[in-house]
Formats: C-alpha cells, sequence, structure tokens
C-alpha cells in the first residue's frame, strides 16, 4: 500500500495548497491512506474543531499533532468525540483524546497510526520510547501496517526512536521542526525513516511565521504574535510505499508541490 504523510500543516495558507493539490496527489502517486499533522492549522496555532473537518473533507484520512493540540480550548472535547484526530499518546491518560488509531486504508488494508511526543527540549511527559512499546504490545498482530508520527524537537531522539522501533514498525515520520531534512531511508530491520517531513505552508518565511515578526523577537526577547506569512506556499509529505503482508517499508522518497 501507498502511505502519503503531509508535514505540518501551517494556517490558511497550508489548507489552501491542500485544498487544491491533494486529490490529485492522491490519484497521482495512488495513494491508499493520508496521514498530516495539524498541530498549527488554525491560524498557524492549534486546530479547531472546524479546521479539522474542513482537513478531513479534503481527503485526509488521520491527522496527527504534538504540543499546540492543546493552544484552542474548543478541541478538548472534540478530541474525544472525533477518533481521527490524535494528540501525543504519550500525554498522561487522562487527557482528552487518543493517541493511536487502527484505520482501514483505502484498499481495504487496516494500519495504525501512532503519535508520540518527545521529550528534549519540551515538557517532560511520559518516556515515547516505552510508551511506544505498550502500544505495540497491545496492537492486534493482524495489523501490520503501522506508522508513527514523531513529534519532538531534536534530531537525536527523532533518530533514537526510529532505530528504536526498527522492524516493528513500517515508518517513524518525524515533525515539529518544520525544516525537511535529508535523511530520507529504510533502516536494516524495514522500518522508514525522515527525521523531519517539514511543513506545509508559507515557504518564504521562518518555519511558517512572517519573518519580521520572529526577527523582531529574536532582537528584542519580547513577545510577539506568530501569524503565518504570506506569498509562495510548499507542500511538504513523504510517500512510503509498505508491504501489506509483513509491514515492511519497500520504498520512502520525499514529495513537494508549490504554490503561488
Amino acid at each position: 500500500m501507498n502511505i502519503l504523510f503531509v508535514g505540518d500543516i501551517i494556517g490558511s495558507p497550508g489548507r489552501r495548497i491542500l485544498a487544491e493539490r491533494l486529490s490529485g496527489l492522491i490519484s497521482e502517486e495512488r495513494i491508499h491512506l493520508v496521514i498530516g499533522n495539524a498541530e498549527n492549522a488554525a491560524g498557524g496555532r492549534g486546530v479547531t474543531p472546524q479546521v479539522a473537518e474542513e482537513l478531513f473533507a479534503q481527503g485526509l484520512d488521520v491527522l496527527t499533532s504534538g504540543n499546540h493540540i492543546w493552544d484552542k480550548k474548543e478541541i478538548f472535547d472534540y478530541l474525544d468525540q472525533q477518533p481521527r484526530l490524535l494528540r501525543p499518546a504519550n500525554y498522561p491518560g487522562s487527557s482528552p483524546g487518543r493517541g493511536v488509531l487502527t484505520v482501514r486504508a483505502r484498499n481495504g488494508v487496516e494500519a495504525a497510526v501512532i503519535n508520540l511526543q518527545g521529550r528534549a527540549h519540551m515538557l517532560p511527559i511520559d518516556c515515547p520510547f516505552r510508551k511506544a512499546d505498550e502500544i505495540l504490545q497491545a496492537l492486534e498482530p493482524a495489523v501490520k501496517v503501522r506508522v508513527v508520527d514523531f513529534h519532538a524537537e531534536i534530531t537525536s531522539e527523532k533518530v533514537a526512536l526510529g532505530w528504536y522501533l526498527d522492524g516493528r514498525v513500517s515508518a517513524v515520520c518525524g515533525t515539529h521542526t518544520h525544516v525537511p531534512t535529508a535523511d530520507t531511508r529504510i533502516l536494516p530491520g524495514g522500518t522508514a525513516l525522515q527525521t523531519d517531513v517539514g511543513m506545509t505552508g508559507p515557504a518564504d518565511s521562518i518555519i511558517g511565521v512572517e519573518k519580521d515578526i520572529v526577527l523582531r523577537r529574536f532582537l528584542t526577547y519580547l513577545p510577539v504574535r506568530m501569524d503565518p506569512a504570506k506569498g509562495r506556499v510548499e507542500l511538504h509529505s513523504v510517500i512510503i510505499e509498505v508491504d501489506d503482508s509483513t509491514g515492511r517499508a519497500r520504498a520512502i522518497r520525499r514529495r513537494m508541490l508549490e504554490q503561488d
């Protein structure tokens, strides 16, 4: 099966390019399952129920998130109502929502999507490595296709989780830092890995935000409103080909689309 993983969706620019290009990409690449990180999809910070439903209508099957999932308070109840929007599984169990979902892809194959968050330079939540062990142990053995969104700050933690899960999941796709990395590969055990998929949003920006705003923050350290930038937009993603019977990745490649 072919899986499309879309990098961090940034505000209305990211949603706009998905509305215009996603259906064509799904058809062209014969995609069976679409996953996208939506934690910045509403105004560049957080996600609302309305925005999540808009993304589902555009063709995304599962939405993952990260530390900004809690930024819009109206999302709390929605997380319990909509299983296709995930929050990191290693937040406390009492948190709204869930961090893993088994979904039937368009080719009829069941796939598990797991959302985890790193701890280095981030909140001291539960260990993502041990939480991954717990989730994998609880999954039905028949569900061979397993994709992890690891929302983490530093490359070493992301690469470490990839090696830790090698042979036990189909892919580990890194999110959060918004800059695509060039380490796209398949590990010896059959797990596809990219440290960061990149972002789907304004290209002429600083990780999606207006350049002047971020420069002002670095120069003054005063609080600023992190508004998404305008202008040219890029859609960054990876396409993963997985053997349905074994869950091993056969191929992974980066795919980028542009919009003026």
